[in-house]
């Protein structure tokens, strides 16, 4: 069988690591561009939401959530109904670094698809959905405390 995951995890890693490298100077760290543009994109998301889209764990999400929060970059709100919920916000630094996020990764994208035509771009794209939706499964089994049967 072919190594696909391996395949996907070696872009994901090194589109990662130059992402975190370019953003340094922006002093976003770690992956936290990830969060910042999904915050961005879904203005008065909750922290849950948030770590659902990128598909990290509460924990993990709270860590570099806190963080841009500290850094200016995101603002928490308590929501209108329920004091308890904290909804997420960018702030005019957030908003102001975001096409900055946005430039890099249509131009990684473009870096990745480069000689790639349409029709091939398209069959990727459906078949890279199917292939989340699958894991999606597991993914929400195994975050429920539940173990996979190998």
């Amino acid at each position: 069988m072919k190594e696909i995951l391996r395949e996907i995890g070696m872009i994901a890693r090194a589109l990662d690591s130059i992402s975190n490298i370019e953003f340094k100077e922006y002093d976003l760290t770690r992956g936290q561009y990830l969060y910042l543009v999904r915050i961005c994109e879904n203005p008065g998301s909750i922290q849950e939401k948030v770590a659902e889209l990128i598909k990290v764990d509460r924990t993990t999400a709270a860590r570099s959530i806190k963080k841009l929060e500290m850094n200016g970059f995101i603002v928490k709100k308590e929501d209108e109904h329920n004091k308890k919920i904290k909804k997420l916000y960018p702030t005019e630094k957030g908003k102001k670094i975001f096409p900055i996020i946005k430039r890099e990764n249509d131009y990684s994208n473009a870096v990745a698809l480069d000689g790639l035509s349409e029709e091939e771009i398209e069959i990727l794209f459906d078949l890279l959905q199917r292939v989340r939706r699958n894991i999606e499964k597991d993914w929400e089994f195994v975050k429920k405390g539940n173990k996979r049967s190998y």
